[in-house]
């Protein structure tokens, strides 16, 4: 049985805020303060709330740009550079100024022998110089607005590298001129294609080569309106693209390959202000494995951070993660490309029973739903197609209706009905002409319906007009070449639309001020140390995290007063700093009953902590709680995004089972309860064996709670809410059935 001495959660009512801790009911409810104001820019660990978006309309659509370094010696790599931006300017009409100092023309065309010369202040730099710094500092005062610089050799190279990089930033940010580069390219200055309309794709990618397969894709009729190739990031980084790129109005969908974040706040910010807007984002991030992350330093010199916290990261504002090159290609255009859904169900129509059975399996396997068909729909279809032909879903046609006029009537017998919102054609091969009527007649259902419609074109050679001419001839029609990035690409766009629907910014409610268990909480921290188990108590009851009635004791004599104060049954723990593992030096008894087994199991404990050399704080003696769902809730630091919060299934099998997820502050109670959700294990807090449910309010109570202790204490360092919290466990949080509470009985704490 649980006590009253802490009180009970107080569960406050919130529409997805972030928790706001005040005043503890000793280690009870808590209260927000007056720190909603949105005239605030940082919120209360000191970090921005706001995406800075930077004016790039001058860097992609400049109208006058140099090319420091400019040549047209043959055989220089410098001379084919110049000659493909000539072509550019030309064909978009800016001004180019070459600039060299030892020629005087260069394609015919006059040269300035120092940017200070040009006739005119440029929008854009171009330094195809090795040594760009000495040119960034001369644009100081030039008013030149962006700079490119070519050159490599710098963080991806190692420490003397990085340095050099670092000059580079300080030498941009002294002159004014945004810097994009080192170590990138002129992909920004590709000649696009103009004779395209619809939403486009925007296009961010550290290596320019990664970038040539999106880039390609305007062969196929989809139109690309950016490309930002940021290379090491010395300054314009992935974030300041994102931000830019999600107020285009366009911009359908932005497609990234990205290397490593050089600033994980900045980057979650940018993919907010896309979440707000509606605006689809869907990258590759490498990283994945130690030798991606490690080949990922060698190229771009930035830091890839654990994968599962970008993973989730991504995940929290709705960013779209995929493996693979085609992937982003099939991903990115549909979501660009279509509408929004009109419902969530998914219809195959095949012509041949194993391809319907095949794609039906990778759909479901995916997590997409196919609705049986209605009896009346499936009657209604029967019209048209054998009766032996199965077309509850998938619909098989047999193949030879698809060839006269009874294909249209199925394919637009299938679109009506209400619960289908998506229609998937597989053709794995052509076989004209039915193939040919097959791709019209699904082209043609296209253009009149506000329902999406796919087909996976499966012929290797791609040559076919039904697939050249017909399929990608139409904006309305989502081709495929394979199953899987179909059924990825499906799911990846109901799942955006059904995230965007919902999606409220968790930074408008982020907490801008510490709260009154802040500064409790400051007077408990060890610069450097790890808490003894009843100071990380102390610590959690300060945020209103609820432990069991428990008394530090130096003595025997004191532990048989707090036993009796405390209630028996108890536990006897020992209680010191730097103590994580308790139990594999036996300083940890349960059961206790009586005075004299308490006054044996203080001198015991007292006895392997001298054997073992352990400087104790005193003898813990807790309150016994009643048994529930064990659980593990903790804070992380992260090099990238800063605090983060982990949730699992706790106990002494944490380490072996691994069954955690993860959270990037600030977030709502809606991803708390989505984190318990993706636990292999959370059928556990649902009742099993005759269990009773678990109070999983209680829990995400928990988690907010922990949450803003995250914020305001493992703030970053030389910040004001600077509090030096670097790690806390809560092992186990013991979640007892509904509407009793959790109680946290243990909990270690690490000090910066």
């Amino acid at each position: 049985m649980l006590g009253s001495t802490h009180g009970t959660l107080t569960m406050t009512p919130r529409q997805g805020r972030v928790l706001a801790c005040g005043e503890p009911t000793s280690g009870g409810s808590v209260h927000s303060r007056a720190d909603d104001s949105d005239t605030v820019g940082i919120d209360v660990s000191g970090r921005p709330l706001h995406a800075p978006v930077p004016d790039l309309d001058r860097f992609f659509r400049p109208e006058a740009v140099a090319v420091v370094g400019a040549s047209d010696a043959e055989g220089r790599p410098n001379t084919g550079i110049t000659r493909q931006l000539l072509a550019w300017a030309e064909h978009v009409g800016a001004r180019l100024y070459p600039v060299h100092p030892k020629r005087r023309e260069v394609f015919g065309q006059a040269c300035a022998p120092a940017v200070a010369d040009l006739p005119e202040p440029v929008d854009v730099a171009v330094l195809l110089v090795a040594d760009p710094l000495p040119v960034l500092e001369q644009l100081a005062d030039t008013k030149t607005r962006f700079a490119v610089a070519f050159a490599s050799g710098f963080a991806e190279t190692g420490q003397d590298g990085a340095l050099a990089q670092q000059q580079l930033a300080e030498a941009a940010a002294r002159s004014g001129v945004r810097l994009l580069g080192p170590n990138t390219n002129l992909n920004a200055f590709e000649r696009f294609r103009t004779d395209l309309d619809g939403p486009a794709i925007a296009l961010v990618t550290q290596s320019g080569h990664q970038g040539r397969p999106l880039f390609a894709l305007q062969e196929l009729g989809i139109r690309l309106s950016h490309w930002a190739p940021t290379g090491n990031e010395a300054d314009l980084e992935t974030a300041d693209f994102l931000s830019y790129f999600a107020g285009r109005p366009e911009v359908g969908a932005v497609a990234a390959y990205v290397e490593g974040l050089k600033d994980g706040r900045r980057f979650l910010l940018a993919a907010d202000r896309a979440a707000r807007g509606g605006v689809p984002v869907v990258a590759v991030k490498v990283g994945r494995t130690e030798t991606g992350t490690r080949t990922a330093a060698s190229h771009t010199g930035k830091l890839t951070g654990s994968d599962a916290t970008v993973d989730a990261a991504m995940r929290q504002y709705g960013v779209i993660r995929v493996d693979g090159l085609d992937e982003l290609q099939d991903t990115a255009t549909l979501l660009a490309r279509a509408r929004p859904p009109r419902a969530e169900g998914v219809a195959v129509l095949a012509i041949s029973g194993g391809t319907g059975a095949h794609l039906a399996d990778l759909a479901t396997s995916a997590g997409l739903t196919l609705p049986t068909l209605s009896d009346a729909k499936q009657a209604e279809l029967h019209q048209w197609i054998p009766d032996y032909l199965s077309v509850a879903n998938p619909v098989d046609n047999g193949g030879h209706p698809v060839g006269d006029w009874r294909g249209r009537k199925i394919i637009d017998a299938v679109l009506a009905e209400p619960d289908v919102g998506v229609l998937i054609c597989p053709i794995t091969g052509p076989f004209p002409p039915m193939s040919d009527r097959l791709a019209r007649d699904l082209v043609a259902a296209a253009e009149e319906t506000d329902k999406l419609v796919c087909v996976v074109w499966g012929s290797p050679v791609g040559t076919e007009d039904a697939y050249r001419t017909t399929l990608l001839g139409s904006s309305r029609v989502a081709t495929f070449r394979t199953f899987g990035n179909c059924v990825r690409a499906v799911r990846a766009y109901l799942g955006h639309h059904r995230f965007a629907r919902a999606y409220r910014s968790p930074f408008e409610d982020a907490p801008r001020t510490p709260s009154p268990s802040y500064r409790k909480a400051q007077a408990l921290l060890r610069p450097g140390q790890q808490l003894s188990e009843h100071a990380g108590k102390q610590l959690l009851r300060a945020y209103g995290v609820r432990v069991p009635r428990e008394q530090l004791c130096t003595s025997a004599a004191g532990a048989v007063r707090a036993a009796a104060q405390v209630g028996y049954p108890v536990v006897m723990k020992a209680s010191a700093p730097r103590l994580a593992h308790k139990s594999e030096y036996g300083l940890v008894r349960v059961g206790l009953t009586s005075a004299s087994q308490v006054r044996d199991t203080y001198r015991e404990l007292m006895d392997i902590t001298r054997t073992e050399e352990i400087e104790l704080d005193g003898v813990l003696v807790c309150q016994m709680v009643d048994p529930g769902v064990e659980m593990v809730v903790g804070v992380g630091q992260d090099e990238l995004f800063g605090p983060t919060v982990t949730v699992g299934l706790g106990g002494v099998l944490v380490e072996v089972l691994g069954d955690v997820t993860v959270r990037v502050p600030p977030f709502g109670e809606e991803q708390a309860r989505a984190m318990l959700g993706e636990l292999r294990g959370a059928a556990l807090l649902d009742g099993v064996r005759g269990r009773p449910p678990a109070d999983v309010d209680a829990l995400v109570e928990v988690i907010l709670r922990v949450q803003r202790m995250a914020l305001e204490l493992g703030a970053p360092p030389g910040s004001e809410s600077a509090g030096g919290l670097a790690e806390l466990d809560i092992n186990p949080l013991v979640v007892l059935p509904r509407g009793q509470g959790a109680v946290a009985l243990d909990a270690l704490a690490v000090c910066r």
